[in-house]
């Protein structure tokens, strides 16, 4: 139901935050400088279809400062921007679990050098966890991961090279509940060959899962990537602003209300962007979705008991 107290038709994770630590969480974005497997051979030499050579990294910080460095500068910059008093340390780059246990503690640790940081999110890939690595994270104060799922369905999965399929998802969710481990899955809108059924079917399958958060995208064409190749190539519709909050509407409404959502909209690589010009207005696609809601009379959650 909508939130009486922030009047929010859906769960916003700085909502959740607030709740669970009394004050403003700001997550620190942080580059390891770890690889793929998709990228370096292992899987593939070329990346999912729809990933630059950033690996989806959008923030200025330069791997080339050791974790604390950059933990440091991040906390000692953005309470003044955002009043923000606590932190999570945000490890996004590329697969931040694509390291031997014993890295990854170094790094990890690495992250909490400051008090203030009360938490940890890792990006990473279903397939790149094991028990050994899921456990090590477990120690850690609130730890959250993030899947790149992007779909639930395998054909969709294999079209953009994921390189792993749904199973394989599931197989890793089921690990870190096992660790109470909070996840949270990344979601594209809009991928090639799916209508808007497949879209929601995912949106069924997450709202079975009870995930804890989602992070929803838009497929985009950047530059440097074979989607653009495909684009260029073949020219595929992409989803107007309209088609895609309306579709994520109809998502939030699948979802019960206890799901986190982490993102609804977002500006990434201005520079690198090729096409849909509109996720340039971020904050505009955000107004929209509130209004869809606010239009239908609906809120996150409100089919949920139908599935």
């Amino acid at each position: 139901m909508m939130n009486p107290k922030t009047k929010d038709r859906y769960y916003k994770f700085g909502t959740y935050l607030k709740e669970k630590f009394g004050t403003k969480v700001y997550k620190i974005t942080l580059d390891a400088a770890f690889s793929c497997p998709n990228r370096d051979g292992t899987l593939s030499y070329d990346g999912c279809i729809f990933c630059d050579e950033s690996g989806s990294f959008s923030n200025a910080h330069s791997s080339l400062l050791p974790i604390k460095e950059q933990v440091k500068t991040a906390i000692e910059n953005l309470p003044k921007r955002f009043h923000a008093k606590a932190f999570i340390a945000y490890f996004q780059a590329y697969t931040n679990t694509y390291a031997p246990a014993s890295r990854l503690k170094t790094i990890y640790d690495d992250a909490f050098c400051d008090d203030r940081v009360i938490g940890i999110s890792i990006g990473t890939r279903p397939d790149c966890v094991d028990e050994e690595k899921i456990k090590l994270i477990s120690t850690y104060k609130n730890p959250w991961l993030e899947f790149g799922l992007q779909s639930v369905h395998n054909k969709t999965l294999k079209l953009i090279n994921r390189g792993h399929d749904y199973e394989c998802f599931l197989r890793a969710y089921e690990l870190a509940k096992k660790y109470n481990i909070k996840v949270c899955a990344h979601i594209i809108l809009g991928l090639p060959g799916e209508s808007r059924d497949d879209m929601l079917y995912s949106a069924s399958e997450l709202a079975r899962l009870k995930i804890d958060g989602v992070k929803f995208h838009v497929l985009t064409v950047l530059k440097n990537t074979k989607l653009e190749k495909m684009y260029n190539n073949t020219p595929f519709k992409l989803l107007s602003e309209d088609e895609y909050c309306n579709i994520l509407c109809d998502f939030l409404e699948i979802l019960p209300s206890c799901t986190t959502i982490q993102r609804t909209a977002g500006t990434g690589l201005v520079s690198e962007l090729i096409a849909p010009l509109w996720v340039k207005n971020k904050f505009e696609t955000q107004n929209k979705i509130d209004l869809i809601l606010k239009e239908r009379n609906s809120f996150q959650g409100i089919k949920y008991h139908l599935n």
